[in-house]
């Protein structure tokens, strides 16, 4: 159960009557309300109040559920002075104004923020000003729905989106703010409210909001049981939110460990009769000379031998060190102008890319629409997908087609599927020790990235052809196993 599930059930527990016990002692609510009537009726005497309209009688499919004997079902208006909301268009405002000019946005947690609020002054505050006081309870009343706040004598004037409720005796207060938090009322008003796009909650359905209303002094005691159980539930947050932190960390650190395991040649068991690694690295460096010759790549620079101190961990015997530049076309990085690009090409960019190797969150279009100003990297299906940012270095995919990207994601392509398994390296450029190099390397303050050279330099362990495919195909079983145990 959530914190927030924890709260919502006390709540309601509380609005339903079994919260705190009955004491037959107490005077029934059907009194109270007796008197609230008669004290509204005082006050629209003296002229105090304008009169309100008859609520009709509460019809049994408006009670959601039953209550005790002696509670009452009523409507917010039969124990309220007034229910209205704030003005409906844009005040003159100043910039040295005393008086705070607020909607619901503004409520939030019991109080109101005036951060971002504008100002208006004394005059302008005169023509729009409603009579609040300490029985005054504010509410949201578009957009985001039922955000609440004590009115406590604030110099603030009322937006159309901020309701109010000014209650005829301040002695039920608490009670109906609590009842205004809880999910009984959210269940009304969810029931009730008109628009889409911008959901309202007419003053007419508050207005006629039905109310579980106990003894004055079960009231009492419902608000004291739930100021003493609010704290624990803050409690019980703060532990499930570390259970949770615990319980997605478990997840990735698995995940981790897998990887790690791979790179080390512990997944999966040798078989003396797979092709050496060294073989596979004289087939491509066969195939990387045929394309130079055939001008597909350029020629590069002779990479400088692996030392034994590069050497993060030990490999089995038929697996070879290698640099990432030795057995991929890295370096080729074609660039063309974004107005260039063909229309209906497959266009990814760093947020069509989810982190920790989740798969691309979907597949751009570009449209003929679309214009691209800055400069992309063309790439070929199966090439690795590299984002060379952080918090970005692991965002690692399999390019599913050929087409473009942004120049913050290397294009990586294999030179020969014969020789190397695409989905082999990436597993690679996701594992720990391949981050924590590339972390440990990176430049720049606000946009820390890798550099290409250190990049191409990288060293990888390489597997024997056969043993990649075992690798790959165990990783993806324990991979999927870990996020179902995790559900």
């Amino acid at each position: 159960m959530t914190p927030e599930q924890l709260k919502a059930s006390i709540l309601r527990y509380a609005m339903e009557g079994k919260l705190v016990k009955q004491d037959p002692n107490d005077e029934p609510a059907s009194e109270l309300v007796k008197k609230i009537e008669n004290e509204k009726n005082q006050l629209v005497e003296e002229g105090k109040i304008k009169k309100g309209r008859k609520t009709g009688a509460i019809a049994e499919n408006e009670k959601p559920f039953d209550i005790p004997n002696s509670w009452s079902w009523i409507r917010l208006n039969a124990i309220a002075n007034d229910i209205g909301d704030g003005l409906h268009g844009t005040p003159k405002y100043t910039s040295n104004g005393e008086y705070s000019f607020i909607n619901g946005s503004n409520l939030k947690s019991g109080s109101i923020s005036l951060v971002n609020a504008k100002h208006i002054d004394k005059a302008e505050y005169e023509k729009i000003k409603i009579n609040l006081d300490e029985k005054s309870i504010l509410i949201s009343l578009n957009g985001t729905l039922g955000n609440l706040a004590k009115y406590n004598n604030e110099k603030v004037a009322l937006g159309k989106s901020a309701g109010y409720v000014v209650l005829t005796n301040n002695l039920v207060f608490n009670y109906i703010y609590v009842f205004l938090e809880s999910p009984v009322f959210k269940s009304f008003y969810t029931q009730n409210y008109t628009g889409t796009t911008i959901k309202n909650i007419p003053l007419k359905a508050l207005r006629n909001c039905p109310i579980p209303l106990p003894p004055i002094e079960e009231q009492k005691r419902i608000v004291a049981k739930i100021e003493k159980l609010m704290p624990l539930v803050d409690e019980y947050a703060e532990s499930y939110n570390r259970l949770q932190k615990i319980d997605n960390e478990f997840e990735d650190k698995l995940k981790q460990s897998v990887l790690q395991y791979a790179m080390e040649g512990k997944l999966v068991k040798q078989n003396p009769s797979d092709e050496p690694a060294s073989e596979l690295i004289k087939k491509i460096e066969n195939e990387k000379a045929e394309l130079v010759k055939e001008g597909k790549i350029k020629k590069s620079k002779k990479l400088p031998a692996i030392t034994d101190d590069e050497k993060p961990f030990d490999i089995p015997d038929s697996w070879e060190w290698v640099r990432l530049k030795q057995i991929t076309t890295y370096g080729n990085f074609n660039s063309i102008k974004g107005s260039s690009i063909p229309d209906n090409s497959w266009v990814v960019d760093m947020k069509d890319v989810r982190k920790n190797g989740g798969g691309f969150s979907e597949i751009v279009r570009r449209k003929s629409t679309d214009i691209y100003k800055s400069n992309k990297y063309s790439f070929n299906k199966n090439a690795v997908l590299y984002g060379k940012l952080r918090p970005y270095l692991r965002k690692v995919e399999i390019a599913q087609t050929s087409g473009f990207t942004t120049t913050e994601m290397l294009p990586i392509n294999v030179v020969d599927l014969s020789t190397l398994v695409p989905q082999y390296l990436r597993y690679a450029m996701l594992s720990p020790y391949f981050v924590n190099l590339v972390n440990d390397s990176m430049y720049g303050m606000k946009m820390p990235r890798v550099g290409t050279t250190f990049l191409a330099k990288m060293v990888v362990p390489l597997p024997p052809l056969e043993e990649q495919k075992r690798i790959v195909e165990k990783v993806e079983e324990l991979q999927s196993s870990i996020s179902n145990l995790s559900k």
